[in-house]
């Protein structure tokens, strides 16, 4: 089915329930001779596993099962990338989630490589995605990191799945949007457009906007106007603008490509 802006896919699985996909590929970015970002293969597998697993929860569907598709030798690329994936599943209290996972054991490679799928289930009520509308306040939770600023999973600044659940449960959130390579303004625009509004941006606010959050260091998220968010911790939260009556119109629709 898709739905444009969003990078997930969802499908009608029977009457009361959603199918919901996401996958992340990540490339060059590891421990190999010709990566273009050196970080441990630990890393590369907890933050690819992150960016497919907000995703799903985001939408308000529950995980499933993974695949996750190594394009490196068993040993030591395939064994370091799975350790950061468990440490992700566990961080999440998904651990005893179900996982297909193929490792490259014909040739010998020069590059990381590696993709991630991750398959959920959402009763149908319970769906996120459209439920924001103008007048609605939007708001980024963590900031935008990519390259090595995000080689820490355990960043303050970074946005982490525990983040999420605990939005999830806040009444008068709607519509959450992990943000990844189209930076803030990127999703705030498609989601705007989405729900048939526009974007209004916060002159107050002092984010960079237009930057890549990298493996989804950041989520964004409609809200009403007097809500409130609760303790978050350290992690920064910036209201970043609103959704605005736009003349021209524009639904929810479904992906074209």
């Amino acid at each position: 089915m898709g739905y444009q802006g969003r990078d997930v896919e969802v499908v009608a699985l029977n009457d009361a329930q959603y199918l919901v996909a996401a996958c992340d590929s990540c490339g060059a970015i590891g421990e190999k001779e010709l990566d273009a970002v050196k970080v441990p293969w630990r890393v590369t597998g907890r933050m690819t596993a992150r960016v497919a697993l907000l995703e799903v929860l985001a939408v308000g569907a529950v995980p499933q099962m993974l695949s996750i598709a190594i394009a490196n030798e068993p040993l030591p690329a395939g064994e370091e990338i799975m350790k950061g994936v468990r440490e992700e599943l566990k961080a999440m209290n998904l651990l005893s989630l179900p996982a297909a996972v193929s490792t490259e054991k014909n040739m010998p490679t020069e590059q990381t490589g590696l993709g991630i799928t991750v398959i959920g289930l959402c009763d149908q009520d319970k769906l996120r995605i459209g439920r924001a509308r103008p007048g609605n306040s939007l708001f980024c939770l963590g900031l935008p990191k990519v390259g090595t600023e995000a080689a820490d999973p355990e960043d303050p600044d970074i946005l982490q799945g525990i983040h999420l659940i605990q939005l999830l449960n806040i009444p008068g959130v709607y519509d959450i949007i992990p943000v990844g390579s189209q930076g803030i303004r990127g999703e705030a625009e498609a989601l705007a457009q989405a729900v048939g509004a526009r974007f209004g941006e916060d002159s107050q606010c002092r984010l960079d906007i237009n930057k890549s959050a990298g493996p989804s260091t950041c989520l964004i998220f409609t809200a009403a106007e007097d809500i409130e968010l609760g303790d978050f911790g350290k992690l920064p939260i910036h209201k970043i603008g609103r959704l605005e009556e736009d003349g021209g119109g524009g639904l929810l629709t479904e992906n074209e490509d």
